[in-house]
Formats: structure tokens, C-alpha cells, sequence
């Protein structure tokens, strides 16, 4: 008996990928990423880096403000002399205490818009991170109320390594 071949004519071959699964995956996804993005935002401060000492004592004015921070304590310069040193109390830095300062000095100082963090090594990233945020702005309770008023010091900080 002679076989036969038999030949699907008109048909052709429908098997391919099914890409059901991977719609889904992307149906669920996209918004899932897209809601998370507007929780997850990222804050770039600029800041100014030292430089040479020759070119900035041309235009610096004759009060410099330096916050350094050391494992004792903090000390606020005038960039020849400490002016004011704050101990730690309990072993914490005193925030308080250096909000104050500053903001005396901003009063002494209304024009001055600057000044500088210096750290000494082996101190931990989130004392920068907390004096920086206290030498840009402090918040000051109005007298005679319970109103609380965000006061900007020293917006532009420059930071560096301390003496």
C-alpha cells in the first residue's frame, strides 16, 4: 500500500508566543511604577566647595562665618578666632544652642547670606546633614504667640574639612 502524504493546504502555522502572561505583568506594573515614582522624589541642594584662599581673601568681607564640628562639640568661628564654642550635653550636640547662635548672628548680620561647614574626620554623616539644615534655617516662635515662623539664615553653606 502506497502512503500517502498529506498535505494541510491553506493552513498555516498559527503556533507562536503567547504574550497573554507578559500583558498582564504589564497591565499591574506601569501603574504600580508610575504611583510609586511621586512618593520617591530626590532633593539636590547645591553647595559651594572651597577654593583657593588667595582668590576668595580679595572679595571676602571681614566676617566669615564657620560652624565646625568636632567630637566635642561645636565651635563658631569668625575665620581667624572662635567666637562661641558649645559643648555636648549628655553626649548629644546641643541643636538648640547653635540655632540660637546663628540666629544672632543673622541679627549682627542681615546681609550676610554664607558660611561654612567644617567637620573633623570620624564624625557621622547625619550631624552634616542636621547642621547644615540648622545653619540654612531655624524656626522661631513669635513672641506673645503659638505661631512658629521659618527663618532663613545662611542659605549658600560651603562645606570642608576641619582645621
Amino acid at each position: 500500500m502506497p502512503k500517502r502524504h498529506h498535505r494541510k493546504r491553506g493552513r498555516e502555522d498559527t503556533s507562536g508566543l503567547d504574550v497573554t502572561s507578559f500583558m498582564n505583568l504589564m497591565v499591574v506594573l506601569v501603574p504600580f511604577l508610575l504611583i510609586s515614582a511621586v512618593f520617591s522624589r530626590v532633593t539636590i541642594m547645591e553647595l559651594n566647595v572651597p577654593t583657593s584662599a588667595g582668590k576668595a581673601a580679595l572679595n571676602a568681607p571681614n566676617f566669615a562665618i564657620e560652624v565646625i564640628v568636632r567630637k566635642k562639640g561645636f565651635e563658631i568661628a569668625n575665620g581667624s578666632s572662635v567666637e562661641a564654642a558649645i559643648p555636648k550635653k549628655n553626649g548629644q550636640y546641643d541643636m538648640q544652642m547653635l540655632h540660637e547662635l546663628l540666629a544672632r548672628l543673622k541679627a549682627r548680620y542681615p546681609m550676610k547670606d554664607d558660611a561654612t561647614v567644617l567637620m573633623e574626620p570620624d564624625i557621622e554623616y547625619d550631624y552634616l546633614v542636621q547642621v547644615m539644615d540648622a545653619v540654612r534655617g531655624a524656626e522661631v516662635q513669635v513672641e506673645g504667640s503659638n505661631e512658629v515662623k521659618n527663618v532663613v539664615l545662611f542659605p549658600k553653606i560651603s562645606i570642608g574639612d576641619a582645621p
